[in-house]
């Protein structure tokens, strides 16, 4: 079975530049994520590839000696791909793939290849069509090589040139297609979230790969799709949760990530009108990931972007039976002790205690554990923004009126 798997598999290698702004231990986290992407996508990463440099190569990102080492390691070995961890501009991917000439792929280019993959839906397929389109459209010369137009001379100015105008035309024609078709699902989208009545919205929002659906599955008892890979879930889902009688509408949403392409942003626009009208957001963190303050930072730059940064959350740290601190022998006396050491107790004293009690919560969906600490603080506050909203309107809330008769006295 194993050996099924790993011939299926696509080789394929990566590369990333050392800067000032990205030293090599950040470059390694990130290739780190590269390679998941690389897995999740298909492919089985052989090796990487990285140069310390001032700034990426305009023409080949990389430096000429560089890309010729790649180049014979491909021949030596036999690669297909190789994945660059930043976004290349069309003349750098069309100059790369003319020396390697093999599959010359971005991280953009990789999460657009998975949103692909992963599209179950109509409507998703349509997003994810829009942000390849979005992509697609500059590189287009470089999908016409096989004219060998920059070599220029007879025969080759005209039909090369018209071909690639033809094909931007049809790419235009469909991005104008798709955005249209979007704008109409997007109407109706937000007539179905009207109809959902005055009920208390809560979003699910995280990291990809935190653990979201997992908790969805949890909380509603439903079977959202799971799975241990990186997207797997495209399609917002909403279902209606009952905590002690208070009913509330929980949506599960795709998860974010770091360097997320522009183009699936702006196509994912309904997708992130679910926590655009949320009244509550739970923050789910894996805290296993020795990176998750990063994807803290990732999430809540992507909130603040789609201006639903100032929503009531509550921070869930997830997946602490996965967490494993690393250790310091007793009788070591040069290793200096970094968070990646703390326990969760000496974490939970850190800045994570001036989110407040109310606010941080710390469970395993997979296990269930705390998990009854959680429906309780997350019914207190759903239950607060309800009865702010509807202080004497109950029929949300059946037993409100009888328990809490003496309050409204």
């Amino acid at each position: 079975m194993l050996e099924k798997e790993t011939i299926s598999f696509e080789k394929t290698i990566l590369a990333g530049i050392i800067t000032k702004e990205q030293n090599e231990e950040k470059l390694t986290e990130y290739l780190d994520e590269l390679e998941f992407l690389t897995y999740t996508a298909g492919g089985q990463v052989v090796k990487r590839f990285n140069q310390r440099m001032e700034r990426p190569n305009p023409k080949t990102f990389l430096g000429t000696g560089k890309i010729e080492e790649i180049h014979l390691y491909i021949k030596e070995h036999d690669i297909k791909t190789i994945i660059f961890d930043d976004e290349l501009s069309p003349a750098q991917q069309k100059n790369i793939t003319k020396i390697l000439d093999i599959k010359v792929l971005d991280r953009t280019n990789l999460i657009l290849d998975i949103f692909a993959q992963r599209a179950e839906t109509s409507y998703a397929r349509t997003q994810v069509e829009l942000a390849q389109c979005i992509y697609l459209l500059p590189r287009l010369s470089g999908m016409w090589t096989h004219l060998e137009r920059q070599r220029g001379g007879i025969g080759m100015r005209g039909p090369g040139e018209t071909e690639i105008e033809t094909d931007r035309r049809i790419v235009r024609d469909r991005i104008a297609l798709l955005k249209e078709k979007i704008k109409t699902i997007d109407k109706q989208m937000g007539v179905q979230r009207g109809n959902r009545g005055a009920m208390v919205r809560v979003a699910l929002v995280g990291y990809t790969n935190v653990g979201k659906s997992t908790l969805m599955n949890v909380i509603s008892k439903s079977e959202v799709f799971v799975e241990n890979k990186l997207f797997a879930t495209l399609d917002t889902t909403v279902r209606k949760v009952v905590i002690k009688n208070l009913p509330f509408l929980l949506s599960d949403t795709v998860g974010f990530i770091r360097k997320l392409p522009t183009q699936l942003i702006d196509s994912f626009k309904s997708t992130l009108d679910e926590v655009r009208e949320a009244d509550l957001l739970l923050h789910v963190v894996d805290i296993s990931h020795p990176d998750f303050e990063d994807h803290i930072a990732s999430v809540n730059q992507i909130l603040q972007d789609i201006k639903s940064n100032d929503k009531p959350t509550i921070m869930v740290f997830n997946k602490i039976d996965a967490y494993k601190p690393l250790t310091i022998d007793e009788d070591d006396l040069i290793t200096e002790k970094t968070s990646r050491h703390y326990s969760l107790d000496e974490w939970k004293a850190t800045w994570m205690s001036t989110v407040g009690q109310d606010k941080a919560l710390f469970i395993s969906a997979t296990n269930k554990e705390n998990f009854e600490d959680f429906r309780e603080k997350v019914y207190e506050a759903v239950r607060a923004i309800h009865i702010s909203r509807f202080p004497y309107n109950n029929f949300l809330y059946p037993d409100y009126k009888d328990n809490h008769a003496e309050e409204k006295e």
